[in-house]
């Protein structure tokens, strides 16, 4: 298992799933607290991307390993099956405000708990590529925070005109 846990397919599918595990979410509780202001809708929403998106960045990632051809059949599983846990857990991790809280301090909760998870996986990144942090913190948050911004839009634009 500690073998399985420090390959480069494992160590590729946790930083995956984890970034994307937020980045997904995030725009997701975003979007649709904006539009619909539905703790249904936020927590459905939650639910449905942390097994469907998990199951599709596992197949993504299984496929861009398989197209390597310097890739063997362990790293290969590796990287898939941490991309699915990572991403699942992740993803389902914001579900906790949300039940735990009313709407609204639950989606500002979720938002910070995603930017400490970004900013810890970037700051253990450059620290192991030997660079200065602030700078890839920096340059990731401000992703995120892009992301948390357009999302909140579309959903008030998607909430006024259909709504």
């Amino acid at each position: 298992m500690r073998e399985f846990l420090q390959s480069e397919g494992a160590r590729t599918g946790l930083y995956f799933g984890a970034t994307s595990g937020v980045i997904t979410t995030l725009g997701l509780i975003t979007g649709l607290y904006a539009g619909t202001a539905s703790l249904t809708a936020v927590l459905g929403g939650i639910l449905v991307i942390a097994f469907a998106d998990a199951m599709s960045d596992a197949l993504g990632i299984h496929l861009a390993e398989e197209a390597d051809p310097e890739t063997d059949s362990a790293q290969v599983w590796a990287a898939t099956l941490s991309t699915f846990a990572t991403k699942f857990v992740f993803a389902l991790s914001f579900a906790v405000p949300l039940l735990l809280m009313p709407l609204t301090p639950a989606v500002c909760t979720s938002i910070a708990w995603g930017m400490l998870v970004i900013t810890l996986l970037s700051f253990l990144l450059a620290r192991a590529q030997g660079v200065n942090p602030v700078p890839v913190v920096a340059e990731h948050v401000a992703i995120a925070g892009v992301v948390v911004v357009l999302s909140h839009f579309i959903g008030r634009w998607v909430g006024h005109v259909f709504g």
